[in-house]
This record gives structure tokens, sequence and C-alpha cells, in this order.
């Protein structure tokens, strides 16, 4: 395994370890187990836990926020049909963490490492903000087109506080609904109150 492999084999390992147990049940003594290497070959590669956290994370939102732009600059799909595939992006991502009639389990990074943001560095944190920042952008776009184009009704800026509420807190949304219908049911009412 050549060095930018293993070094993206730490980086995938690390953000299921995050996803799961958070920051500070993920450590390098773990990663190192599961891959079959040494502790200072993690070191070698990020230096610190907080370097590999805030890239694990810098690259989760490049992601994330690419996968969003996509949905939502297309201009040949409704706002119900970006509204479904911003559902379709969730679930498969709770369903990476989440065995069907099991109970619901962490399944964004984005979500989980906001519980630790004591634990983050500047750098990490400042990440969080920017993509929601980030976020809301995406969605003011997308939403101020679709009211320009008579496909959304009330309040604009209303409606994108609430998406953004939503889509930032969609793994929460599911653990204190014990499913994830329950995601599913704040976009359909998010839907019927800004669709014409």
């Amino acid at each position: 395994m050549d060095e930018s492999d293993s070094r993206g084999a730490i980086k995938q390992l690390a953000e299921e370890l995050l996803v799961r147990h958070g920051f500070r049940g993920m450590s390098f003594a773990d990663i190192a187990e599961r891959r079959g290497i040494t502790r200072a070959n993690i070191h070698y590669h990020f230096g610190s836990k907080a370097e590999l956290i805030d890239e694990v994370l810098a690259d989760y939102t490049t992601t994330t926020l690419g996968s969003l732009r996509q949905v939502w600059a297309s201009e040949s799909t409704s706002l119900l049909e970006k509204l479904e595939q911003m559902l379709l992006v969730s679930r498969e991502r709770y369903n990476r963490f989440n065995l069907s009639g099991g109970p619901v389990r962490p399944w964004s990074l984005i979500s989980r490492l906001r519980q630790d943001g004591d634990l983050l560095s500047d750098k990490g944190r400042a990440c969080l903000a920017q993509f929601t920042s980030e976020l809301r952008d995406i969605f003011a776009k997308a939403l101020r087109r679709a009211a320009a184009a008579g496909e959304m009704r009330g309040d604009v800026d209303a409606a994108i506080t609430l998406l953004v509420a939503i889509a930032d807190s969609a793994a929460p949304i599911t653990i204190a609904e014990g499913e994830f219908d329950g995601l599913e049911a704040a976009y359909k009412a998010l839907a019927k109150l800004m669709l014409t």
C-alpha cells in the first residue's frame, strides 16, 4: 500500500470511529490495531489527533457540500425533488451506521463533532462554522430562485433558516425520533409550508 493509500485508509477508519464514538472515543491505538499498523505510523502521517480530525472533518465537509451543491444547483429539478434528494443523501449515511430495526446511532460526522466542539482545534470549529455558512448560501440561492419562479410561497428567509436547521440537525433529529422517519417528517412539514 503506498503512502497516499495508507493516509486514505487511516482517515476513512478515523471518520468511522469518530462518527460512532466521538472525539474521546477515537484513538490512535484503535486505528493502529484495526489497520494493523503502529501508532508511530499514524503520527508520521498526521502528527496529532487534532490534525487527523481536522483533515477528516475538512474532507467530510467538502464532500458533503459538494453533494449538496449538486442537488441544489440543479435547475432541472423541482424544489420538492431537491428535498427528496436531500433525504436520499441523508438516508445513505444513516444506513451506513444503522441496522434496520436496531437502535438509532450517530451517523453524521458533523453533528457528532458539534457535540465535541469544545475538544476540537480552532481549525475544526472554524470548519464546522464554515459548513453551516456554506450550507445557508447553497439553500439561499436555490430557494430565492424557486421563489422568483413562483415555485414557493411564504417568507424565503424563514424557509432558508428552517432548511438549514433541519439539514444541520439531521442526525440528532433521527436519534431523538428513534428512526429515520422523523427526519423525513421534518422535510415534509417544511415542504407543506413553502411549496405552492
